[in-house]
């Protein structure tokens, strides 16, 4: 599926879309026809993609990251996000108040409120905090339901996000003066295309140590999350003229990315849907409507205060989706000054989210 998308992104037609999009969409009509496996009968290799490829392709992609491009990204992003944050917390509450889905769901509903309000704002750290405090996994079809729409939610939403960048900026065009003029493609970085056997063995043995590195460090200071710790160490590496001068890290990063985003298109299961029923259609309800609200709330207001588009869409995806798949769209965008930046906010998210989902419980 990377294969393919990648050389459909290069199409006339696929260019407008990107291989990013594309490998989600591609996979997940697979995996919806049942030729792959999906999340209900996931196999080991999608949790090793999740569990090492994902923050391996961050590592690679932070060793092009120069801290001096990133400066005026920063203040702008956690005012994005911290908006993002907000609009979760709207979106899910007026989506309550809506739809009414304690009717369908009952007591449950106030916690699956609270988890989806988590998991919309710093990802899926914060929806199983949540579910663990009211013991609700325990609660099996349900809590596996509710997992089962969260995952189409989120990957409908990276679809969004792919999306909407490129249709605004033809309908309300973006400030000139704010956007960074650093967008990079293949084509302008030939240096990046060719990897030789050197660089190759330098960045598996760097990725492999700083993974097992942050690994250690967790073990010993579980509040560190290892997904920064790698990224600290990727951000300190690239700015040493030895790592600067390795070539194919950007490829290798965007490679692994593409790996991670084709099993978020295989867990998108329909199917585990429309098996719960009157259950399955509510939670889709609620949830979809939430993050659509979030969606519009952080348009209109990323757009009277900033209008970059490709920022509001990184964003919006750092709340919905978590730092991962953030990260995915600053590369898939070029925006290399934001993909720092993408974590810090996903680091945000994941401290905010359970706070904000244990308040949506309380009030609810």
């Amino acid at each position: 599926m990377v294969i393919l998308a990648v050389y459909a992104g290069k199409t006339t037609f696929g260019k407008q879309f990107g291989a990013a999009l594309l490998v989600i969409v591609f996979t997940a009509i697979i995996a919806n026809l049942k030729l792959i496996p999906s999340a209900s009968n996931s196999i080991p290799l999608y949790s090793a993609i999740f569990k090492y490829v994902a923050p391996i392709s961050i590592f690679y992609l932070l060793l092009n990251v120069n801290l001096i491009s990133i400066k005026r990204a920063g203040l702008p992003m956690i005012g994005l996000f911290l908006i993002g944050s907000l609009a979760t917390t709207l979106g899910i509450l007026i989506s309550w108040f809506v739809l009414s889905p304690e009717r369908v769901l009952g007591e449950d509903g106030k916690i699956i409120a609270g988890m989806l309000t988590g998991t919309y704002t710093g990802g899926s750290v914060n929806f199983n905090a949540v579910a663990l405090e009211y013991n609700f996994q325990e609660n099996g079809i349900l809590y596996a339901g509710t997992i089962a729409v969260d995952n189409v939610v989120t990957t409908l939403w990276i679809i969004a996000t792919l999306t909407f960048p490129i249709i605004l900026g033809r309908l309300w065009r973006g400030k000139p003066n704010f956007k960074t003029n650093t967008h990079h493609t293949q084509d302008q970085h030939p240096e990046d295309e060719t990897i030789d056997l050197v660089s190759l063995m330098w960045l598996l043995f760097l990725g492999i140590s700083a993974f097992n590195i942050a690994d250690l460090i967790k073990e010993f200071i579980p509040q560190i999350p290892s997904i920064l710790t790698l990224s600290t160490i990727g951000i300190v590496l690239a700015q040493t003229k030895f790592i600067a001068n390795l070539k194919g890290s950007h490829n290798l990063g965007l490679y692994l990315v593409f790996i991670f985003l084709a099993v978020i298109g295989a867990f998108c299961e329909i199917s585990a849907v429309a098996q719960l029923k009157d259950v399955g259609i509510t939670l889709l309800l609620f949830a979809g409507l939430a993050v659509f609200l979030h969606g519009i709330i952080v348009i209109i207001l990323g757009g009277l205060l900033y209008r970059d588009w490709e920022m509001i869409a990184i964003v919006s995806q750092a709340n919905v989706g978590g730092g991962t798949t953030a990260i995915a769209l600053a590369e898939s965008f070029g925006r290399k000054e934001l993909i720092l930046p993408a974590i810090l906010v996903g680091t945000l998210g994941t401290a905010l989210g359970t706070y904000l989902g244990f308040f949506v419980v309380y009030i609810l």
